[in-house]
């Protein structure tokens, strides 16, 4: 089968709920991709920052097989040896007391949401079934019922009514419309450091430390969503370390276990975490050891082989480059790390172009909210690999 026999299959049997490039991959390693035909491709993509450590990184798919060999599932309804392990671990590395693990992204944006509320009722003391939390226009922190509710993107929330109350929406980046909405009811402030689906967009300088003074002053809880920007993505462990801001929460997933299974976590204080009480929330692979031991290894790989530092190096290095280029079709490039944005003038005519002409040259990224281009290779790329693409880029932005 070609990559057309496979485009016609999904076409006709999957439900169209993207609109991806028409590569088809069937093997990776490191930072390049080969499609069903043999053609090789770089990813610039990283599947949204979920493989930091490369695609199929030989120490992680190690640890996937040993303890696939061991012990995959015993529901939390029983102990494991390797929860403890990463809880443990997550714990000494990020500075936060407390752990809950879950799976996808948005299971612990949910559970950071159910958290809040009830800290908000019984620690808080807000009237019982009348918290707030406030979140930015622009976010995207997942596709639940409840998430889509505080979305901006109507698309997202459009004919899944009724949608969940107890939320409310305000400027992304700017501190003082935070501080005016918030109410005696507001248990937490959700926010991401750096906007990735909302088009890579950075927040004004010194706005995480006026939002971490201003949820101090009025005991609101704040939480950070550093699921795509986490884990150095964006040069540092968190991108909130950047402003050297330590949120109430973190919300971290995607790279956590490298892409090989599906692993997320919510990180917060004892007060915190500590008002979950037994059958108040649970997932039967949340804490489960497979996914576990995947976790602990991808952490270890981004701690051994110095992949954050190399991000930030790589970052400013690829950025400086981006950022001199003379192109009719750029009007901003901004970012941190390895998380970057290009975003092109009206008159370019939509990012989809250019990625499918990147995609012939054989260098693979995405486009995000139709006028911006997002960079975001595996933090393993080498400084020869970063040219090779940016040679392509360059060239694909002065001439398209």
């Amino acid at each position: 089968m070609n990559t057309q026999d496979y485009i016609q299959l999904e076409e006709t049997y999957g439900a169209h709920n993207y609109k991806p490039l028409d590569v088809v991959i069937e093997r990776a390693a490191g930072v390049w991709v080969w499609d069903v035909d043999g053609k090789k491709y770089m990813d610039f993509l990283s599947a949204y920052s979920a493989v930091n450590q490369g695609h199929c990184h030989p120490r992680i798919l190690r640890a996937m097989i040993d303890q696939a060999q061991r012990l995959t599932l015993t529901s939390r309804a029983f102990r494991n040896d390797q929860l403890p392990l990463l809880e443990r671990e997550l714990c000494e590395l990020s500075g936060y007391e407390m752990v809950l693990p879950m799976n996808s992204g948005a299971e612990a944006v949910e559970t950071a949401l159910k958290a809040a509320r009830k800290w908000g009722y019984t620690v808080k003391g807000i009237p019982d079934g009348e918290a707030e939390i406030i979140a930015c226009a622009g976010n995207f922190h997942g596709r639940t019922i409840t998430i889509v509710t505080f979305s901006t993107e109507l698309q997202y929330s459009a004919h899944f009514g009724p949608l969940t109350p107890g939320f409310v929406t305000v400027p992304y980046g700017d501190a003082a419309a935070l501080e005016a909405a918030i109410t005696p009811n507001t248990a937490a402030f959700i926010v991401e450091p750096i906007q990735g689906e909302g088009g890579v967009i950075v927040p004004p300088e010194g706005y995480l430390r006026q939002v971490r003074d201003i949820c101090a002053r009025h005991n609101v809880l704040f939480i950070a969503d550093e699921i795509q920007t986490g884990l150095g993505r964006a040069g540092k462990l968190f991108a909130c370390d950047w402003e050297d801001v330590h949120p109430d929460v973190v919300i971290i997933g995607k790279a956590l276990s490298g892409g090989f299974y599906p692993v997320s976590a919510m990180l917060a204080s004892r007060e915190v975490l500590g008002v979950f009480q037994p059958g108040d929330h649970g997932s039967t692979f949340g804490g489960n050891p497979l996914g576990c031991a995947v976790a602990r290894e991808a952490l270890n790989v981004l701690v051994d082989e110095g992949l954050i530092d190399r991000a930030a190096e790589l970052g400013e290095y690829f950025m400086g480059r981006l950022k001199r280029l003379e192109s009719d079709n750029i009007q901003e490039v901004r970012g941190k790390g390895l998380l970057i944005g290009v975003e092109l003038t009206p008159e370019a005519g939509g990012a989809r172009r250019f990625c499918e002409a990147l995609k012939e040259r054989g260098l693979l990224c995405k486009e995000t909210h139709h006028t911006v281009i997002r960079f975001a290779p595996p933090l393993v790329a080498s400084r020869e690999e970063i040219d090779w693409a940016l040679g392509h880029i360059e060239d694909v932005l002065m001439t398209l």
